[in-house]
């Protein structure tokens, strides 16, 4: 199989759009040895491509300023990721389940997680914790912070990566691991590219509860598996099962993406897009669903993450 150095064609001037394409070149690639947080090479190191992959080289530390952590002890390191992006991905009709760890990178290599903290009310896996209220609190300006495995990562919108712009589509930010890309919030008002620009609604909106005693497709708990009643402490939107599929005015299906045109993709593909408020304020499910739309590549995900290049 040939495998093809993207810098090599962007040096030699032979980057050509209808041949390198977004997967490809939309990668945030460090040719200036620039480092980021503890003198680690920041952003994208290398970008190799074959027929049917995109293979992206990177330590998982931006360019950008990050940190500090409160409450969290951890502190990021070179993780010299390996990633493996499909070129041409495929809808998945079993799809898989987004689960801890990374589940897609940026395109300044810095990896995305799920809304989730991975853990859940009373240890019971039921009642699933969610970052953005039981972790905010250790997110950096940008909204990230490291893992305990010292990944730095993303749970919600990455402030420093991009500016939103609501007049404007937003650009890719990432690839998620089945192959499909993530823009920021905003998209035309249309699937197929017409009528201005607008932010993506989400899928879906908070349930109408004050007790966690059933789940969102109407399974009735037993006592011993019931969530904590709506409170100051535990407010509705905490946890997963506090939402539910929005019935209208809404863009995006339940993985958090929706097939159509974009500036990179003019006949169309699935894309994931972030998802923020009125105000700005990250919207669950921030960045993905629980499910993938597409087929994962293998060896991205936990324990993954270092591929072979072939």
């Amino acid at each position: 199989m040939k495998i093809l150095l993207l810098a090599f064609f962007v040096l030699t001037g032979t980057f050509v759009n209808g041949q390198i394409t977004p997967e490809i070149y939309s990668w945030k690639q460090n040719t200036t040895g620039v480092t980021g947080y503890n003198g680690i090479p920041a952003d994208v190191q290398q970008v190799f491509y074959s027929a049917n992959y995109a293979y992206v080289k990177c330590t998982g530390i931006p360019s950008y300023t990050i940190g500090p952590w409160a409450m969290n002890p951890n502190t990021p390191t070179n993780q010299n990721w390996v990633f493996k992006i499909a070129r041409f991905p495929v809808p998945d009709p079993t799809p898989s389940v987004a689960g801890n760890g990374q589940i897609g990178v940026l395109i300044n290599g810095v990896v995305l997680f799920n809304g989730g903290d991975a853990m859940s009310y009373n240890n019971l896996n039921i009642w699933h914790r969610l970052a953005q209220y039981f972790e905010s609190v250790s997110f950096d300006t940008s909204g990230g912070h490291p893992s305990p495995q010292r990944s730095y990562h993303y749970h919600i919108n990455m402030k420093k990566l991009y500016s939103p712009d609501s007049a404007a589509h937003s650009p890719i930010l990432g690839y998620m691991f089945d192959g499909y890309p993530l823009y920021g919030p905003y998209g035309y008002s249309t699937v197929n590219g017409t009528g201005g620009i607008r932010r993506m609604k989400t899928g879906f909106v908070k349930r109408n509860i004050t007790t966690r005693t059933t789940l969102p497709d109407g399974t009735v708990l037993p006592s011993n598996q019931w969530g904590p009643a709506v409170s100051a402490q535990y407010p509705l939107g905490c946890f997963t099962e506090d939402y539910e599929p929005a019935v209208s005015n809404f863009d995006l299906d339940s993985h958090n993406g929706r097939f159509c045109v974009t500036p990179e993709y003019p006949s169309g593909t699935y894309a994931y897009f972030i998802t923020i408020d009125t105000q700005g304020n990250p919207e669950y499910p921030y960045i993905i669903g629980s499910t993938y739309y597409g087929e994962v590549v293998p060896g991205n995900t936990p324990p993954g993450g270092h591929v072979t290049i072939t």
